[in-house]
């Protein structure tokens, strides 16, 4: 396990956290800017120095009230925002650097990181030569082949374009699958840290509001509740099959099955499901001759009003969560109450 504790005061800032992470996946650190999400990952990594405090990894002490390992003692790579390459060495340089001081067995070969990070035809070229995604890419490779026993990402997909976040999105998708090693990423981004992310850990001003499992708290009624129009259930699946002639895809879950615009993904993959709460209505009787496709059986499990018109409902789909959007007006006409059974209608399902 990860353990840390840390008190740290800036002027007009108080960062006061204590949380312990888990030792496999993926961790996303998740607020809004200026909460302390970075202070806390430095602090982690050595960069920042707190009064005491505690730093515990895999049973050996980074920091207490007596010790404090350096940066370069932490056996962790830290990707930053900014590529942060070294201009003097092109890209096959930087990745033989960090091959050369790995003080431990490595996790990818040379040949896979490459391979990995689609690298082959960048391995001559010079650090300024590079494109934000491209530099990105090589950071990434780099962290990998230094051999650490954690990795931690600030913000890696910040300060690019939309068409290179989704080709690093995808590729650290594959990294989740195949490390063996614990992820801590910080993200303020709602898409990626759902995309990503197995452990949550929702900051606000410098404390945890909450931590747990990313598809419970994802749906949990006094945070979604937060997030206003953008509050959305986040369904793990896995590909059943596909409708070529429809060109839709089956993907299952708890629920059953539920339909999706077609994807290249084979059967048997694992996947995640995004569904916005605005695009789940609710019946009281399965509908007929309806152009909606997904409709599920459900329980109300609890409901809470985001506004003086709208209220948030939480569904249980034989042990998926599901949020619903609707008017408190609506809720009122079917006299919705915590175990009314009734029935989801999904409008819209994005695969992420």
């Amino acid at each position: 396990m990860i353990e840390t504790r840390f008190r740290i005061r800036r002027p007009g800032f108080l960062l006061d956290v204590h949380e312990t992470f888990p030792e496999r996946g993926v961790t996303a650190i998740f607020g809004p800017s200026g909460c302390g999400k970075t202070t806390w990952l430095r602090a982690i990594a050595g960069l920042e120095r707190a009064g005491g405090g505690l730093c515990r990894f895999g049973g050996r002490i980074w920091q207490d009230d007596t010790r404090f390992l350096p940066p370069h003692a932490r056996p962790l790579a830290y990707v930053f925002q900014d590529a942060a390459l070294f201009a003097h060495l092109d890209v096959r340089g930087n990745l033989e650097y960090a091959r050369r001081r790995a003080r431990a067995a490595p996790i990818l070969s040379f040949e896979r990181a490459v391979r990995l990070l689609r690298l082959e035809h960048l391995l001559d070229r010079d650090p300024a030569g590079l494109s934000g995604g491209e530099a990105q890419r090589v950071a990434l490779a780099r962290a990998l082949l230094a051999a650490p026993a954690l990795l931690l990402m600030d913000e890696p997909l910040s300060a690019l374009d939309a068409s290179a976040r989704r080709a690093i999105l995808s590729l650290l998708e594959e990294l989740r699958r195949d490390l063996p090693i614990p992820i801590i990423l910080v993200s303020h981004a709602r898409d990626e840290t759902a995309r990503l992310a197995d452990h949550l850990v929702l900051m606000e001003a410098g404390r945890v509001r909450a931590s747990g499992p990313l598809l419970e708290l994802w749906t949990r009624l006094d945070i979604a509740g937060s997030h206003g129009k953008a509050a959305s259930s986040v369904i793990a699946a896995r590909v059943s099959g596909h409708e070529k002639a429809w060109n839709l895809t089956r993907l299952a879950f708890s629920g059953g099955e539920i339909l999706t615009a077609g994807t290249e993904l084979p059967k048997g993959s694992r996947a995640r499901l995004r569904i916005m709460a605005r695009d789940v209505s609710i019946t009281l009787r399965r509908q007929e001759q309806t152009s909606i496709l997904n409709i599920f059986p459900a329980t109300v499990t609890g409901m809470r009003a985001i506004s003086t018109a709208r209220m948030l409902v939480q569904l249980d789909l034989r042990g998926t969560l599901l949020l619903s959007a609707i008017t408190r007006k609506s809720a009122a006409a079917l006299r919705l109450e915590r175990g009314r059974e009734v029935f989801a209608q999904i409008k819209a399902v994005a695969l992420l």
